[in-house]
């Protein structure tokens, strides 16, 4: 499809469509100007109207959701130009090699970031069944891989702690300044752990409660590090923790870093803005950044703290949105020639 094709539209399927990620993508597509979702599949939830498990969609759209599709349902599936895959880590592998070749596909899983299968594996705690279709797959860290979402057929959408940590630390690699080692603290609202309840998101559990979990075997790390190795010369110890903070939405990362050389706060901007010149969705502040200001939003907000050598970087965005959603709506611009902002111009909220 050519981008001066005013009236037509890419017809979309979501597969996975009640849990958060699949709202998200919901409620960016059934507005957006140049898609049309025709298929969103929820096996719980056959037959209802999309309104009536996502409220917030409640009257505004007729769409009902079906059960998934068989093996040769999916083989047969080409009254779509591109389908979402927001399953749980597992499922994507399955289906991603039974859709027609001539269909794209935007994973927004883990099964097709990494390039090692016995990494997979490690990370996410099940053999993978069809490694050699990660090659297949662009990484969809749109900022960094531009050019090759134009190209492709099929996406990898990244993770939302790794594109906070990798918008934080991409201009640094590639100007080859870090002198050592970086430590990654970052935190992530509830939505991250998905729409069916368990132990440790449990609203009493979680609501005026503060922990830290996965530590030093999140499945993000080995993602980061894979692309910071291709943005340039990445040797530094990463040090990644992650906490469970008491809030629904946002991801706050603040990023430690050794420079080679002092530096100056207006040169650390300087570096940045040259980095995302073209990036509208990476905006840089002064100081530290906050959620509420990213929160339903695509952008990444990005701010910093400098003392000689050593360098802070704060990196916040909405997990369900540039961390997931929303990046995965960026790349189907992008592979459709579309402007990179159609249908993501909607401001967080204030308060």
């Amino acid at each position: 499809m050519k981008s001066d094709e005013v009236n037509e539209r890419v017809r979309v399927a979501i597969f996975g469509g009640s849990g958060y990620g699949g709202a998200e993508l919901l409620r960016i597509l059934l507005f957006h100007p140049r898609a049309e979702v025709a298929l969103a599949t929820a096996n719980e939830r056959a037959g209802k109207r999309v309104g009536e498990v996502h409220r917030n969609l409640h009257g505004l759209t007729e769409l009902r959701f079906t059960s998934a599709l068989a093996p040769e349902e999916l083989e047969k599936l080409d009254n779509v130009d591109c389908v979402f895959l927001a399953l749980p880590h597992g499922q994507s592998m399955e289906i991603a090699p039974r859709l027609p070749a001539n269909v794209k596909v935007i994973d927004l899983s883990g099964d097709f970031r990494l390039h090692s299968s016995a990494s997979y594996e490690q990370h996410y705690g099940r053999a993978h069944t069809t490694p050699e279709w990660s090659k297949e797959f662009v990484y969809g860290l749109t900022e960094i891989n531009r050019e090759q979402v134009r190209g492709a057929q099929r996406i990898s959408n990244p993770g939302c702690f790794a594109t906070a940590t990798l918008l934080g630390l991409a201009p640094l690699v590639a100007q080859g300044v870090i002198a050592g080692r970086v430590v990654v603290d970052a935190k992530t609202g509830s939505s991250g752990s998905g729409a069916k309840a368990a132990a440790n998101t449990h609203h009493p559990q979680r609501a005026q409660s503060f922990y830290a979990y996965k530590p030093f075997a999140h499945q993000h790390v080995p993602e980061i590090e894979q692309t910071l190795a291709r943005i340039g010369d990445w040797s530094s110890e990463l040090i990644f923790m992650t906490h469970s903070l008491p809030v629904v939405r946002g991801i706050f990362a603040s990023i430690y870093v050794e420079m080679k050389n002092a530096i100056s706060l207006e040169d650390v901007r300087k570096m940045f803005a040259e980095f995302y010149d073209e990036s509208f969705f990476v905006r840089l502040v002064e100081g530290s950044p906050d959620i509420n200001w990213v929160k339903t939003t695509n952008f990444c907000d990005i701010g910093f703290a400098v003392r000689g050598h050593q360098l802070v970087v704060f990196s916040a965005l909405d997990n369900l949105v540039k961390g997931a959603a929303g990046q995965a709506t960026q790349n189907m611009n992008l592979m459709y020639g579309f402007e990179e902002t159609t249908g993501l111009m909607f401001a967080g909220t204030n308060p």
